[in-house]
C-alpha cells in the first residue's frame, strides 16, 4: 500500500470513527419526548369529529376526552399538526390508535418544516416515504428515522386507516433541541473570514455549512491564492457546484482546475447541508447526505489562500476574476471551517462583518405557496366573468413533458394553456368550431424541473404569451374575434368536455404566484375554503423530486425523468440493463475462446460491472492457449533521435489504455511477456552489471528496471550476457561493445509484475556516430486464472464463508457451476435482513430469492435441459433500483419490476456463503468463476482451508488422483476419471508401467529440443528467459535408472548450441560420474561416486536435481547430498539442444575426455524412466504414437528393465465422496497381483544358491569400502528403511524397491528366448 494511500485510509478511518462515536453519543442523548410536554395549543388538525376528539388529545398514550385525534371527514384531505416550539432536531416517531376503539391509521406520510407552511415531505430511498402504523388501537408502533430531520413544525397525512372505523391517532415524536447561529444574506453582504497569518497553506480541510435559498444562483464560499489557488462553492442553476484549484504549472502542462457539481432543487426554500472533506488530492463532497469522492486534477496536494475566506459572495478583488457571479440570497448556519465555528464568531463580532446592511440571526419566511399536482389534481378559481381582457400568470416545475397548465371556458370557446414536447403552447378556440383556432408556443425544453414563468395577456383581437419574463421573446398573434371570459379558470387539470382535444394530458408538478385578472390569488384562502375548489392537490408544498439525482444510470449511462420513474439511455456505454449496469462485453479471450470465437479483435471487460472501463484487445487463439494482445503506438525499429537537457532519448509507449486496465489484463494472467529489441551502432545499452545502465525502462508503477530482454529482474545484463556469447567477451550487452557496426540486444521481458514496458530512457544516442533503433512490442499475456478458479463441494453439508460484502444501488451475482445432484443451495446468506439465496429445483430449475426492502421477491428460471449433466452452466442474477434479472446459461431469464419503495443506496449483507448453512440439502458438485459485483472471489484459497470443500474442480479426481502416479494427471470423465501420461516418463491405466529399453553396443536415441518443443523444458517462467525460441536452463531435474555390467559408458549427454552441457558416466570403475560444463570454468564440474561400483547388474535409480549453483543427487534409496557450482561458474545451461542416452552422436566441438574415455563401444544395458524435467525421451522414442523430434541409432527393444506393476487396490464404496448413499462406488478397479514366481521354476534353486553367495561377496566389500572412505565425504551410504532386514546396502535397494526385482539376466529373456 502506497504512503498516500495508507494515510488516506488513516484519515478516512480516524473521520468516520469519530464521525460514528459522535453519532452515536448523539443518537443515545436524543431521545427526549418531544410531543407529551407540549401544551395544548401547539396541536391543530383539519378538524375533528366532536368534543373530546380535537388535536390536543392525540398524545401518545392519552385516555383523557374520546382517547385521541380522530377528524370529521374520513379521507385523505385529513391531517395533524404539531408545533414544536422551536426547532427541533426528530430522530423517531411512535404512533397508536385512539384509545379503545376501532379508529386508527395505518399509513401515513410526514410532512415537515420551520414555518407553518411550505411543507416538506419526508423522503427515504428517493421517494415520499410511507410510513407503516398501527392495526389496533393501543399497540406502540416506532420508526427510527433513516436521518434525522430538524424542524418546528411537523404534519401527519393519514393514508390508510381502520376498515372497522375511523382515522385515529395519537403520537410521540422523540429527538433533541436543535441550536445553531443563522445568518441572513440579502444578495449585497459578505462574511470576510481573514486568516491569523496572512497565507494559508493545507493540507487538508474541512468546510460544513447548511444553506435555504429560493434562488437558484449565488455564491457560498470562496477562497484564492496569488499563486492560482483557489476553491469555490455556489449554487448554479438549483444545484451544487465545487470548483477547487490547488495548483496548475504552465512549464509542465498541469492543469489542476476541477469542478464537480451535486444535487438538485436546491432553491426549494428548504435547509440543505454541505460538507467537503479534502485530504491531499482526495476530496469528500457531501450534500444532503450523498457522497461524491473525486480526485482534484494536476499533481499538487496543498491548498495555498491568500488572506481570507469570503462566504455569501465575492470579495471585491475576486470579482475582476469571477465577474457576472451573483451573491447569496438566502440563510445560513453552521458555517465551519476546519474547527473555527464562523457563524458564532460573527455573533461574537470577531469577522469583518461590515457589508452587512442589517445584520440578522433569523431566516425570513419564505412568500410562496406552491401547489403540488399529482395526475388526478384539479384547482378551480374564480376569475372576472364577461370581461374582454383575459390575463393569466403562474410559476411551474415539471419533469413532464406535456401536461394543461391551465383551462378556461370562454363566452364563446375556451382557451388552454399548457407544455406539449416541452413548450409552452396556448391553443385558443373562439367560435366553438375546430377550423377556426389559434395555436402559439414559446420556450424550450422547459420541463427541466426549474422554476418557469409563464405570463398570457389576451385583449383587443390579439394574445401574447411570455415565457421566463423575456419580454424579447414574447409571441404575439392575432385573434380573429374578440373574447370575452367565462369566469371559472381550471389549473392542472379541467372538466371534461367535448371540444377538448387533449383530455388525458393532466399536469404533474408544482404551480405558484398563481395571477387571474392581474392580481395574486391567495391560496391560504383556498386551503381555508374561502374561495375555489380543489382535488387531490398537496397545498403549501412542492414536492418534486429529482430522480436523476443522484444518478442511478451507472457507467455513464444518461438519465432522463418523468414525474413518476426514470430511464437509462446506455447507448456507447458498453453495457445494458434498465441500469447501464451489465457489461455487453466478456471478461477475457479466455471466456470468447469457450464460446467458439477464433482469432481476432474484441472488447473486453474484466471486471464486469466494476469500475475499470470496457476497451479492445486482440485475442491470438490459435494455440491451445489463448494470448491477449495489447498492442502499442511504437514503430518497430524506431529511429531514437531526440534527446533532452540531460543527454537521454525518452520514449514514451502508448497503449491507448488506462494502467488499471492493463493491470487487470496481467493480474489475472498465468503468464505475460513482452519482446524489446535495441539495434545500435556506437550506442551503449546497459554498461556492466556493476556500473551506471545508459538505458533503462520504466514499467508498472513508474518504477526503473535495468535488464534487457532475455534477462531477469536483479540481472543487469542482455540475453547474450545470460548465454555467454556476446560480441565482446568484456561486456554483457551486444551494443556495450560500442562498434561502429550494427548489432542488435533483443528477447523477452518475461516478469509480468513489471510489465508493461510504458517508456525506455536511452542514454547514449547523443555522441557523433551513435545510433539506435527500439523496438517494443506487444504486450502478450495467456490464460485467465479467474475464469478458471474453481472449488468442488465434496460433502453436501459443506459451505465456504466470505465475510460481508458491499451492495450498492445495483447488486449482480455471477458463477458457472456443473453437478449431478437434483437439488443444492449453490449461495444463501442468513442475515435479520438482506436475505439472499441461489439453488437448483428439480434438477431443471434455478431460483433466486431476496429482500428488497419490506418486501421478498422470488424470480424463477427453467431450463428445457437437466442442469444435473455434470456439465457447466452459468447463472447470472442481478437487482437494480427499477428491475431483477435472473438469467440461465445466456438465454433463459425472468425479469421482475423492483417496487419503488424499500432499496436502500448502501445495503452491507450478512456474511456469505458459498454452498448450505441452513441445514439445508447443499450444494455437491464444482463452482467456478464467482463474481459479485465486480469482484471475483477466490475460492481455491478459501477451499483449502474448509473441510469438505476441495480446490480446483476435480470431481472423481479428489478421491481418485491419489491413483495417477508419477506425474500423471487425473482427468475427469463423465462417470469416472483417466490418467494422462504424457508429461510422465511412465505408462499404464496410473502411469506406473515401466518404460525402459535393452541397448546393445552401439545403439543411441536421440532428443532434439525444436522450436516447438523447447517449452518443455521450462517449469517456473521465472527460471528461464526465452532466447530465439530455444531453451536456456537455471534449474532442471534428470530423473533416470539402468542397470549394467558394462563399462565405461556414457548414459545421459545433454548438449547444447552453445558450449555447455550436462553428462552422466560410468567409470571404468564402475563409479558414477556427473559432469557439468556450464561456462565460468577451465574444466567441468564433476561429481565423482568412488565408493560403489554401479555397473553390478542390479537396477540402479538416479535423481539429479540442480536450481541455479545448488545441486543435488540421490542415488537409489539413499539419503540425498548437496553439492554447490563454483562461484566462478555460470548458472544457466544456455541454448539446451539435444539429449543422448547410450552414446554421443554429435557435430561440433564436444568435451574430448567423454569422447576418449567412454563412448565406445556405448551403454550396453537397460535404461528406463529417462525424463528432464517434462520430456521423456525414451518413451517417445519407444512409442510411435507420439509424435517428438526424436531418432534411434542400432537396435533398441523395448523392457522393463525388471519392473513389477503397481497394485492398485479396489476402491471402497464407504469411500465414495461422489456416492450420496454410499451404496456402491461409482466403478472399481480389479486387483493386479504380483506373483510369487518372479522366475522360472527351473531356475529358482540355482538362483538362490548364487543369490547367497553374492550378497555374501557383496557385504564384505562394502564393509571395506566404507571403512575406507568414511571420512573422505564423497557419498555416505546412509541405508534407508527396510535396510535392518538386508544383508547389505545393495540388497536393502532390492528390499526397498518392488520394481527392482529382477537382474539384467532376466530382462535379455524377454527378447533372446
Amino acid at each position: 500500500m502506497s504512503t498516500l494511500a495508507a494515510m488516506l485510509l488513516l484519515l478516512v478511518t480516524c473521520f468516520t470513527i469519530s464521525t460514528s462515536e459522535g453519532a452515536s453519543s448523539a443518537s443515545r442523548k436524543c431521545e427526549d419526548s418531544l410531543v407529551t410536554p407540549l401544551p395544548n395549543k401547539f396541536f391543530h388538525g383539519s378538524s375533528e369529529y366532536g368534543r373530546g376528539y380535537g388535536a390536543a388529545f392525540a398524545k401518545l398514550n392519552r385516555i383523557q376526552g374520546a382517547g385521541g385525534w380522530s377528524p370529521l371527514d374520513t379521507d385523505r384531505y385529513q391531517w395533524l399538526q404539531v408545533d414544536l416550539g422551536s426547532r427541533k432536531q426528530v430522530v423517531s416517531i411512535a404512533t397508536q390508535g385512539r384509545h379503545r376503539s376501532s379508529d386508527w391509521t395505518s399509513q401515513y406520510r410526514l410532512l415537515y418544516s420551520d414555518t407553518p407552511n411550505n411543507w416538506r415531505p419526508y423522503l427515504k430511498d428517493g421517494n415520499i416515504w410511507t410510513f407503516k402504523g398501527n392495526n389496533n388501537s393501543d399497540n406502540v408502533v416506532r420508526e427510527d428515522l433513516q436521518h434525522a430531520i430538524v424542524a418546528r413544525y411537523i404534519r401527519f397525512i393519514p393514508l390508510h386507516w381502520s376498515q372497522k372505523g375511523r382515522i385515529g391517532l395519537r403520537l410521540e415524536l422523540y429527538g433533541c433541541s436543535h441550536w445553531a447561529d443563522v445568518i441572513s444574506f440579502d444578495g449585497h453582504s459578505i462574511i470576510s473570514y481573514r486568516f491569523r497569518s496572512k497565507k494559508m497553506k493545507t493540507l487538508k480541510d474541512v468546510i460544513s455549512l447548511k444553506l435555504k435559498t429560493t434562488a437558484r444562483d449565488g455564491v457560498l464560499l470562496y477562497g484564492e491564492g496569488q499563486q492560482g489557488d483557489y476553491i469555490l462553492l455556489e449554487l448554479r442553476r438549483a444545484t451544487m457546484k465545487l470548483s477547487i484549484n490547488l495548483g496548475s504549472s504552465q512549464y509542465n502542462l498541469i492543469q489542476g482546475h476541477t469542478s464537480v457539481t451535486s444535487g438538485s432543487l436546491l432553491d426549494d426554500g428548504h435547509w440543505h447541508s454541505v460538507v467537503i472533506e479534502r485530504y491531499r488530492r482526495n476530496i469528500n463532497f457531501t450534500l444532503d447526505h450523498h457522497t461524491h469522492q473525486f480526485r482534484t486534477n494536476g499533481e499538487f496536494e496543498h491548498l495555498d489562500l491568500d488572506y481570507e475566506l469570503t462566504f455569501g459572495g465575492l470579495s471585491e478583488s475576486a470579482k475582476m476574476s469571477f465577474g457576472g457571479k451573483e451573491n447569496f440570497v438566502g440563510c445560513m448556519e453552521g458555517i465551519t471551517y476546519n474547527g473555527d465555528n464562523i457563524t458564532n464568531l460573527v455573533r461574537r463580532k470577531k469577522v469583518d462583518t461590515s457589508s452587512f446592511r442589517n445584520l440578522t440571526f433569523t431566516c425570513a419566511e419564505s412568500s410562496s405557496f406552491p401547489v403540488y399536482f399529482n395526475s388526478t389534481s384539479l384547482l378551480r378559481l374564480p376569475g372576472q366573468r364577461d370581461s374582454d381582457v383575459l390575463s393569466v400568470s403562474l410559476s411551474f416545475r415539471t419533469w413532464n413533458p406535456s401536461g394543461v397548465l391551465m383551462f378556461t371556458q370562454l363566452a364563446k370557446g375556451w382557451l388552454e394553456l399548457g407544455l406539449i414536447d416541452g413548450k409552452v403552447t396556448v391553443y385558443i378556440n373562439v367560435t366553438q368550431k375546430r377550423s377556426t383556432h389559434i395555436d402559439i408556443s414559446s420556450g424550450l425544453g422547459l420541463n427541466d424541473g426549474q422554476w418557469h414563468s409563464v405570463h398570457l395577456n389576451a385583449l383587443d383581437n390579439y394574445a401574447m404569451l411570455t415565457v421566463d419574463g423575456d419580454e424579447a421573446s414574447t409571441v404575439r398573434t392575432a385573434i380573429p374575434a374578440q373574447i370575452k371570459t367565462g369566469g371559472t379558470y381550471y389549473f392542472g387539470g379541467y372538466v371534461s368536455h367535448t371540444d377538448s382535444r387533449s383530455l388525458q394530458r393532466s399536469f404533474q408538478g408544482c404551480i405558484q404566484m398563481i395571477h387571474i385578472d392581474d392580481h395574486l390569488v391567495d391560496l391560504q384562502a383556498l386551503e381555508e375554503g374561502h374561495i375555489g375548489t380543489f382535488e387531490n392537490v398537496s397545498l403549501d408544498m412542492c414536492a418534486i423530486i429529482d430522480r436523476c439525482v443522484p444518478n442511478h444510470c451507472e457507467h455513464g449511462g444518461k438519465c432522463s425523468q418523468t414525474w413518476d420513474t426514470f430511464s437509462c439511455n446506455c447507448s456507447g456505454t458498453g453495457y445494458s440493463g434498465a441500469t447501464c449496469h451489465t457489461s455487453l462485453f466478456q471478461q477475457s479471450c479466455e471466456e470468447y475462446k469457450h464460446q467458439g470465437k477464433s482469432s481476432g479483435s474484441f472488447w473486453i471487460d474484466p471486471d464486469g460491472s466494476g469500475t475499470i472501463s470496457p476497451f479492445r484487445i486482440h485475442c491470438d487463439m490459435t494455440e491451445a492457449m489463448d494470448w491477449t494482445i495489447l498492442r502499442n503506438n511504437l514503430s518497430p525499429e524506431m529511429s531514437v533521435s531526440a534527446v533532452d537537457k540531460d543527454g537521454k532519448a525518452v520514449i514514451q509507449i502508448n497503449y491507448n489504455i488506462t494502467e488499471e486496465q492493463v493491470l487487470s489484463v496481467t493480474s489475472r494472467a498465468e503468464r505475460c511477456e513482452q519482446y524489446v529489441a535495441y539495434t545500435c551502432r556506437m550506442s551503449r545499452l546497459l554498461n556492466s552489471p556493476d556500473g551506471s545502465p545508459f538505458t533503462w525502462w520504466v514499467g508498472r508503477d513508474n518504477k526503473r528496471h535495468f535488464y534487457w530482454g532475455g534477462s531477469g529482474p536483479g540481472i543487469q545484463k542482455c540475453a547474450c550476457g545470460i548465454e555467454n556469447n556476446c560480441t565482446s567477451s568484456k561486456h554483457y550487452c551486444n551494443c556495450d561493445a560500442d562498434l561502429r557496426t550494427w548489432k542488435e540486444d533483443a528477447g523477452l521481458l518475461v516478469y509480468k509484475d513489471h510489465l508493461p514496458v510504458n517508456k525506455v530512457v536511452v542514454g547514449d544516442t547523443s555522441r557523433a556516430g551513435s545510433e539506435g533503433k527500439l523496438t517494443v512490442g506487444p504486450l502478450k499475456c495467456k490464460g485467465d486464472r479467474n475464469f478458471w478458479n474453481a472449488a468442488s463441494f465434496t460433502s453436501p453439508a459443506s459451505s465456504l464463508h466470505f465475510k460481508s460484502f458491499r451492495s450498492e444501488t445495483s447488486t449482480d451475482i455471477s458463477f458457472y457451476f456443473k453437478t449431478s445432484s437434483n437439488h443444492g443451495v449453490l449461495l444463501e446468506n442468513l442475515g435479520a435482513s438482506n436475505f439472499l439465496h441461489i439453488e437448483i429445483r428439480g434438477g431443471s430449475m434455478v431460483l433466486l430469492s431476496f429482500d428488497f426492502g419490506r418486501n421478498r421477491m422470488e424470480l424463477t428460471v427453467h431450463s428445457p435441459k437437466p442442469l444435473n449433466d455434470d456439465q457447466w452452466h452459468r447463472v447470472e442474477a442481478e437487482k437494480n433500483i427499477k428491475e431483477a434479472v435472473l438469467q440461465l446459461d445466456g438465454q433463459y431469464r425472468e425479469v421482475k419490476a423492483t417496487p419503488p419503495l424499500g432499496h436502500t443506496e448502501l445495503e452491507f449483507y450478512s456474511d456469505l456463503y458459498i454452498g448450505a448453512l441452513s441445514g439445508q440439502r447443499g450444494f455437491l458438485g464444482c463452482m467456478r468463476a464467482l463474481k459479485i459485483n465486480g469482484i471475483f472471489f477466490n475460492l481455491e484459497e478459501r477451499a483449502k482451508v474448509t473441510p469438505g470443500v476441495k480446490p480446483g474442480c476435480q470431481g472423481h479426481c479428489s478421491s481418485y488422483n491419489m491413483h495417477c502416479r508419477n506425474g500423471g494427471k487425473c482427468v475427469e470423465q463423465y462417470n469416472g476419471y483417466s490418467c494422462d501420461c504424457s508429461l510422465s516418463a511412465y505408462d499404464g491405466p496410473f502411469c506406473t508401467d515401466d518404460v525402459g529399453g535393452y541397448f546393445e553396443a552401439g545403439t543411441l536415441v536421440r532428443y532434439d529440443f525444436l522450436t516447438d518443443h523447447g517449452a518443455s523444458l521450462l517449469g517456473d517462467p521465472r527460471s528461464f528467459s526465452d532466447v530465439g525460441n530455444l531453451v536456456n536452463l537455471t534449474q532442471e531435474e534428470l530423473v533416470f535408472s539402468f542397470s549394467t555390467y558394462s563399462a565405461p559408458s556414457i548414459l545421459v549427454y545433454i548438449s547444447s548450441r552453445s558450449q555447455d552441457y550436462m553428462a552422466v558416466v560410468l567409470r571404468h570403475n564402475g563409479s558414477l560420474q556427473v559432469r557439468y560444463s556450464l561456462g565460468g570454468l577451465a574444466e567441468p564440474y564433476t561429481i565423482d561416486i568412488d565408493h560403489r561400483n554401479m555397473a553390478n547388474g542390479q537396477p540402479h535409480s538416479v535423481n539429479i536435481t540442480r536450481n541455479l549453483r545448488k545441486i543435488q543427487l540421490q542415488l537409489d534409496h539413499y539419503t540425498t547430498s548437496t553439492y554447490m557450482l563454483p562461484k566462478a561458474s555460470e548458472t544457466q545451461f544456455n541454448l539446451v539442444k539435444s539429449i543422448f542416452l547410450g552414446k554421443v552422436f554429435e557435430t561440433g566441438q564436444i568435451d574430448p575426455i567423454l569422447i576418449e574415455r567412454y563412448n565406445s563401444p556405448g551403454f550396453v544395458g537397460c535404461l528406463s524412466r529417462v525424463q528432464l524435467n517434462n520430456v521423456a525421451p525414451l518413451k517417445a522414442a519407444l512409442r510411435s504414437g507420439m509424435k517428438a523430434p526424436v531418432s534411434i541409432l542400432g537396435i533398441l527393444v523395448q523392457s522393463n528393465c525388471g519392473a513389477s506393476p503397481l497394485t492398485i487396490p479396489p476402491i471402497q464404496p464407504a469411500n465414495d465422496i461422489w456416492q450420496i448413499d454410499a451404496g456402491s462406488a461409482l466403478f472399481s478397479f480389479k486387483d493386479e497381483k504380483i506373483g510369487a514366481d518372479a522366475v522360472h521354476h527351473n531356475l529358482a534353486v540355482i538362483g538362490g544358491t548364487i543369490s547367497l553367495v553374492i550378497l555374501s561377496v557383496l557385504c564384505i566389500l562394502v564393509f571395506v569400502i566404507r571403512h575406507m572412505f568414511r571420512h573422505k565425504g564423497s557419498y555416505h551410504t546412509n541405508e534407508a528403511k527396510g535396510a535392518e532386514s538386508a544383508n547389505c546396502a545393495d540388497a536393502a535397494i532390492i528390499v526397498n524397491d518392488p520394481a527392482f526385482t529382477e537382474t539384467i539376466d532376466e530382462s535379455k529373456k524377454e527378447w533372446f528366448i
